[in-house]
Order: structure tokens, then C-alpha cells, then sequence
């Protein structure tokens, strides 16, 4: 049986230096942001926030300067991050387009592509959702069956996708498409294409409340669509090794553990500065996990600094991360009595109904706990 090897993180005192930089800003930008807005950190849309982002050059910090970007380090990347994530910041509007769709145009984009849509993003001007998910296949990626037809110039789309974070927000979807039958192998014909959502008829988004009646998901229709061949992404066929690597990169990174950190915080708020020894062994046990976490979440940023593929590294943060968000609200309710309530005044108890109603989602998005667990046992060499 293999182990699977999670380095230490490398050194990084710029990485410190900005650290401050981000503290600093973001003690001015959130001075008047409640906590229960901030508990909805990576869900929160503020474009004109995702702007001063990128005028700062915290978004598109390791790509290359020609696409807009700062060639930073991804671990420099990182602390942005974790900072934006712990302060509650409104970051999606450029979330998935900075952590993923940027970073697989650049990857396997044309130079059309690279030139006409990464300096928007590094802006904080472009967003992007991502066009994996349908009815009735969950996480299981390999059984879409949104299909992309020739046609002259192009393909003509079918089909649809589910629970798309932001399309009603984004310009662009990279949708994940047949454009072969299938055949034993279920990986191969699959094709990811650029879907401009403000240009392209046929597409209809159609939105999704979840149990907190928010509208961040979406279903989204393909109506024989027409999609231009300028708009494939890397070569027909090439999706399944497109979309594994490009999972990589959404599974791992501070948002899969600190989902539920404005609870945390307000939780030892809520205790006072004299907790009981059972509250004191329970926040010590969360922090010692957190921490935990972020080691190893840490050292799957240093390895796609030095270009490796860590997609299992990052498939077991994820389902780590997922537990742990999941286990604060639980411990929060058996330390506090009090009775979730999203109007209450007190923060604690509207920060704790938010996350109650949103820890069913932490071991879902991204891919569920069985796909993900799965994944782990074959790199074990466990089936």
C-alpha cells in the first residue's frame, strides 16, 4: 500500500509581507460588514470589491504578467487567500474564474483565448462558472450526457447542467461535454468548451434556492445552443484530463475548511474569556484540526508550485475539510444553548442558523464524500 506524501510547505517570507498587506486592507474594507454577511464569505458576490482585488494584484497572482497576471507564488496566492476566507470577505464574484477557469485557459487555452479573457479576470472584471454537474449523475463526471454535435463552423449543445454555482452572475461557463458516443472507456469523448453566457442563444439559467433560501445555484439549459470551434478548450476529446486536473485545484485549497470559521469565531466570542473545561477541550480540539488542515492544504499549494498533479492530496483535504465544517456547528449547538435563528441581533446565533442551513452542502460541492473517498483508496492502491 502506498502513503500518500504531503511535504512541508516551503518558507515564504513575501508570502508574510503580503499577509499584512491583506490584513490591513481588509481591516478598512470589513470594518461595517456584520458577521453573519461574512459567514457567507465565498458565496458573496461584491463586484465592485472583486475589483479592488484585482487593482491590488490579489487575483491572477501567479500567472504570467503578458495575461494580466503577477507571477507570484502560489503559496504568496495562498495566504491571500486563507486571509480573504477567515475575514469573511465577498470574494465570489472572481472566485472560481481566479482558483480554476483562469488557470486551465492558461493551461490549454489558445492564445485567442489567453489574450481576449485573462486580463479581465485579473482585473476582477470576468467571472466564470463551471459546467460539470447534471441531473442524475452527481459527482460521477464520466456519465454526462450534454452532447455537442459538428456542425458547420462549430457544435450545436444539448442537454443540462445543475447546482452551477453563479452562472446568473458569470460571463463565461467551461462546460464539460460528449462530443463522441460513449464507448468502454466512459473518460474518452468528453470536451470542454468556453460558453460566452451573455452572447450565446439556446442557453436559458434557471435559478436554484437552497435550504437558506439563497440563490448562488442554478440549473442551466443548452437549447441547441451553437458554440463556435474558437470556443473548445484544449483539443476535442482531451475533457476527462482537462476537468481531473482543474479539480485539483477547486478541491484543495482553504475554502474546503474554513467554511465554518465565522462560527468558530463567534462561538469563542459567545463563551466569554472564562469557558468551561468542556468548551475548552472542544475549541481545542477544532483549532488542532484546523490546523491540521491547513498543513496539508498548504503543501498541496507547494506542489503546484512545482507542477506536480496532487488531485488525491487534494481529494482527502477536501473530505477532511468537509467533516470538520460540518462538526462546528454540531459542537456549537451542545456548548450553547440557543436556537438558530438567521434575524436574532445576537451574531452568534444568526452566524449559527446560516451555517446549519449550509453544512448539508460542505460534503457535497466539489465532489461528494463516496467519488472523493473512492478517489483516495485507488491512490492508496486500495482498489
Amino acid at each position: 500500500m502506498e502513503a500518500l506524501s504531503f511535504a512541508p510547505p516551503p518558507v515564504s517570507e513575501e508570502a508574510e509581507r503580503v499577509r499584512a498587506e491583506v490584513r490591513a486592507f481588509l481591516k478598512t474594507e470589513l470594518a461595517n460588514r456584520p458577521p453573519f454577511k461574512k459567514a457567507d464569505s465565498w458565496n458573496g458576490a461584491d463586484p465592485a470589491f472583486s475589483r479592488k482585488m484585482g487593482a491590488k494584484g490579489w487575483i491572477a497572482m501567479t500567472w504570467p504578467k503578458q495575461y494580466g497576471g503577477h507571477e507570484r507564488s502560489a503559496l504568496e496566492r495562498y495566504v491571500v487567500l486563507e486571509e480573504m476566507l477567515a475575514a469573511g470577505a465577498p470574494v465570489a464574484a472572481h472566485w472560481i474564474a481566479d482558483r480554476q477557469s483562469g488557470p486551465l485557459i492558461l493551461k490549454a487555452g489558445t492564445e485567442e483565448q489567453k489574450q481576449s479573457i485573462l486580463p479581465r479576470i485579473a482585473a476582477g472584471d470576468c467571472y466564470f462558472c463551471i459546467g460539470m454537474s447534471e441531473p442524475d449523475t452527481g459527482s460521477d463526471l464520466a456519465s454526462v450526457r450534454t452532447k455537442a454535435v459538428k456542425a458547420d463552423g462549430g457544435w450545436v449543445v444539448n442537454g443540462t447542467k445543475v447546482w452551477t454555482t453563479g452562472a446568473h452572475i458569470a460571463h463565461y461557463m467551461i462546460l464539460l461535454c460528449r462530443t463522441a458516443e460513449p464507448t468502454a472507456n466512459r473518460h474518452e469523448g468528453l470536451t470542454q468548451m468556453l460558453v460566452d453566457l451573455k452572447a450565446t442563444d439556446g442557453v436559458q439559467i434557471n435559478p436554484i434556492y437552497d435550504l437558506a433560501g439563497q440563490h448562488h445555484f442554478n440549473e442551466v439549459v443548452f437549447r441547441d445552443a451553437f458554440i463556435p470551434d474558437s470556443a473548445v478548450l484544449g483539443k476535442p476529446g482531451d475533457g476527462w484530463k482537462q476537468v481531473t486536473s482543474e479539480l485539483a485545484l477547486e478541491r484543495s485549497g482553504p475554502e474546503r475548511f474554513l467554511s465554518s470559521f465565522t462560527l468558530l469565531v463567534e462561538l469563542v466570542r459567545a463563551l466569554g474569556p472564562d469557558p468551561s473545561p468542556a468548551a475548552k477541550i472542544a475549541i481545542g480540539r477544532l483549532v488542532a484540526h484546523i490546523y491540521t488542515l491547513r498543513r496539508l492544504s498548504r503543501s498541496v499549494a507547494g506542489m503546484l508550485q512545482r507542477g506536480d498533479d496532487p488531485a488525491i492530496q487534494a481529494a482527502l483535504v477536501k473530505d477532511l475539510g468537509a467533516l470538520v465544517e460540518q462538526e462546528i456547528p454540531e459542537i456549537a449547538r451542545q456548548l450553547i444553548a440557543a436556537e438558530p435563528d438567521t434575524k436574532s441581533t445576537s451574531d452568534f446565533v444568526a452566524v449559527l442558523a446560516h451555517t446549519v442551513l449550509n453544512a448539508p452542502s460542505f460534503s457535497l460541492r466539489g465532489g461528494t464524500r463516496e467519488i472523493l473517498r473512492g478517489m483516495i483508496a485507488r491512490g492508496l492502491g486500495l482498489r
